[in-house]
């Protein structure tokens, strides 16, 4: 199983193809192709490479699916004896990737994903009965 460990947003990722991740904030559009060269490990079946600090050449790409918001952290200030609260609040802001292609030096790919669109589900027509037809 091919694996590569790559790093955003100040954080490192042990990424695999289809795998989904929550991540620091990305300035993209939902369904655009993310590519990340900063890839500090490769890891294929047979051989590993680890880069000093990245892998030259290598690089990840993925699908940005949403933005996202996490849950909310409380932040609550209190002085005691001088009737001062303070209570406020923080979201952050992530998106969610799915990994599509691991590559390795040269643009050769080691490892790829097998994305399945979502079908639609298809709307059944409701039959309309007239009330001179019901006699």
């Amino acid at each position: 199983m091919s694996f590569a460990i790559i790093e955003t947003g100040g954080k490192q990722y042990k990424v695999t193809t289809s795998k989904i991740l929550e991540i620091e904030k990305l300035n993209a559009k939902v369904g655009d192709t993310i590519k990340f060269d900063n890839v500090l490990l490769l890891n294929d079946d047979k051989n590993t490479e680890v880069g000093s600090p990245k892998v030259n050449g290598a690089s990840v790409e993925a699908k940005l699916l949403d933005n996202v918001k996490d849950r909310t952290v409380l932040i609550f200030h209190k002085r005691r004896r001088k009737h001062s609260r303070k209570k406020n609040g923080h979201r952050q802001r992530h998106s969610k990737i799915q990994i599509t292609k691991i590559l390795a030096k040269g643009g050769k790919i080691i490892d790829e994903a097998k994305i399945v669109e979502k079908k639609k589900p298809i709307k059944k027509e409701k039959k309309v009965i007239k009330k001179e037809e019901k006699k």
